[in-house]
């Protein structure tokens, strides 16, 4: 829904524009001649205020407000994919960028070194001239607003949809590699380059690999999720007794401590996943009626949280297309549980 409301608010933006630069720009051209013509002499900032229209200002703010409210609703809701917002935003701003260069900008700059306009400012100071000679060339506020992000907005789709991307761990499903609060980067050229929103392959770079930490989209809904990759395409996964196997060999398992030492309720153990040593947790009094045994389809992926007693994963809702992966984990950077927390670079470093 919010995600809709932002295509129809860009759409009233762009048109916002397109008035502002057609018809607030003619009447704005209009004064000025009227004003060229009677040989009328004002201050600057008088002249300023003479020549817009004061219904271009009113225009701007309905935009503004619009704007505002979407964002505080997005904030409200939780709701809307942001690589979408920021693909759209993105789009947005240069489109106004593009069609500008190609409607209006040339015949803004001609009027504004038009032999009637530079006489008329002639009267004027050189920093006056200057400010009212830039005023009258320069885009109308909502274009001046698009062109200044535009760059800004660009580069960051940029690294985020093929460099890097930051994400936070919203549950305890991959305790105690990822921790709750924990706010993590992810590569996104490891598994290919993809094209933001649809997620479509555009270069081949490499693969998952058996023990990877992957965030990627279950096929159940559009939320992202990170596990570990357990088993590649053509692999036989089998879990029984809480105990692992990956094509009939048992992956290894070291018991390394039970938490807490009074009635203990977790067995910490460090797993070795294809060479990937990293931890687990099992919970000794959970019982999970999840035994099986795959066959894992070409071109997905079964994926398990760390936190195998409490893990909402392939177990449930099945293997990962490869057109759901988003990238892979690889550093943790900081850690911020709440608001009312003190951050920490405490936990920063690789993640395995």
């Amino acid at each position: 829904m919010v995600d809709k409301i932002l295509i129809a608010i860009s759409c009233i933006s762009l048109l916002a524009w397109f008035i502002q630069e057609k018809f607030a720009r003619a009447s704005l051209q209009s004064n000025l001649n009227a004003l060229i013509d009677k040989k009328q002499s004002l201050t600057s900032d008088q002249l300023q205020d003479e020549i817009m229209p004061a219904w271009n200002d009113v225009l701007f703010k309905v935009v503004a407000v619009i704007w505002i409210a979407w964002a505080i609703s997005v904030v409200m809701v939780k709701d809307g994919d942001f690589a979408f917002v920021l693909v759209m935003l993105t789009l947005f701003s240069g489109l106004i960028c593009g069609l500008d260069v190609i409607l209006f900008s040339k015949a803004r700059t001609a009027y504004a070194d038009s032999k009637a306009v530079i006489d008329f400012l002639a009267k004027y100071t050189e920093e006056q001239r200057q400010s009212l000679s830039l005023y009258i060339r320069e885009d109308m506020i909502v274009g001046e607003y698009a062109k200044s992000f535009f760059p800004v907005l660009a580069l960051v789709l940029l690294l985020r949809s093929f460099v890097i991307e930051p994400f936070q761990i919203p549950s305890g499903s991959m305790v105690p590699t990822l921790l709750v609060g924990d706010y993590i980067l992810v590569n996104k050229y490891t598994y290919g380059l993809r094209l933001p929103v649809v997620g479509t392959k555009v270069v081949e770079i490499g693969e998952p690999q058996r023990g990877d930490v992957m965030v990627f989209f279950p096929p159940h809904k559009d939320i992202y999720f990170i596990k570990r990759v357990i088993g590649l395409p053509g692999d036989t996964v089998s879990y029984k007794n809480k105990v692992l196997s990956v094509n009939g060999k048992q992956v290894s398992q070291t018991l390394l401590a039970e938490l807490p030492p009074i009635r203990p309720i977790v067995e910490l153990m460090s797993e070795d996943l294809a060479g990937v040593d990293h931890l687990i947790h099992k919970n000794k009094r959970a019982v999970r009626n999840d035994d099986f045994s795959i066959t894992v389809k070409p071109g997905h992926y079964w994926m398990m949280g760390d936190n195998r007693d409490n893990s909402s994963d392939s177990r449930v809702w099945g293997q990962v297309p490869e057109d759901r992966i988003v990238g892979k984990a690889f550093a943790r950077w900081l850690h911020w549980p709440t608001f009312t927390d003190v951050p920490t670079f405490s936990r920063a470093g690789s993640i395995y």
